[in-house]
């Protein structure tokens, strides 16, 4: 049964997916609404495939507050990923770049705000990304990062990316939130049921004279049993 709901998710959400990505192709030219509206239809969708077919429930400890707050989110599975533009308000998400460049996905997430970043670039990424940050709060958006620029086996806590502290110190006058899993009974690729319960940290302010504080303030909120 399993094996049958898991193959049912991937049939449904990725055909659903290049509807999605269709629809904001076709929308684009009216403007940023129509663009986020479809794009935060698409999360809701691949929420509702998670929650009823997967049936994996989520349970939030603290709530994240609307602004131009920058997320430091624990990256354990894709639903991480895709679950940011629903539990934060029009978030612009740092993601790899090989996401941005995709055919006809990579385009939306562009189009979207995202920010692709090339983890071999060093300093030039950092300096396109902050650019890119800067626009975001302008705009009053959450910036949403995963401090370890990747996802991360459950109990490990591998060094953090320097952009992450970049953001931190960039971030002085808002507050800086740590989303984390505490718990997330899914078994694997396949995984079926369970649920996920998400910790909020408590807002930090930037203190650009301590990246490493900011680095430690993330790691406060690991996957943990």
């Amino acid at each position: 049964m399993a094996l049958i709901r898991s193959l049912l998710f991937f049939l449904l959400f990725y055909p659903g997916t290049l509807v999605y990505v269709l629809t904001v192709i076709a929308v684009s030219p009216f403007g940023s609404a129509p663009v986020r509206k479809t794009v935060h239809g698409w999360s809701a969708f691949h929420y509702w495939l998670v929650r009823h077919i997967l049936r994996i429930r989520f349970e939030w400890d603290g709530e994240i507050p609307e602004g131009a707050y920058l997320i430091a989110v624990k990256h354990l599975a894709m639903v991480e990923a895709v679950d940011t533009l629903r539990f934060a308000r029009t978030p612009v998400v740092v993601m790899k770049s090989e996401l941005t460049t995709m055919p006809l996905f990579g385009w939306v997430t562009l189009r979207y705000g995202s920010i692709g970043v090339d983890r071999d670039a060093g300093a030039k990424a950092l300096r396109a990304m902050m650019a890119k940050a800067k626009e975001a709060v302008a705009e009053g958006r959450p910036v949403v990062i995963f401090p370890e620029g990747t996802r991360v086996p459950f109990g490990e806590k591998p060094p953090l990316r320097p952009g992450f502290a970049g953001l931190y110190r960039y971030w002085k006058p808002f507050e800086v939130y740590a989303v984390g899993r505490l718990l997330a009974r899914i078994e694997g690729a396949l995984g079926i049921g369970g649920c996920g319960r998400q910790r909020v940290g408590e807002g930090r302010t930037g203190d650009a004279e301590d990246g490493d504080a900011a680095k430690r303030g993330a790691q406060q909120a690991p996957a943990r049993r």
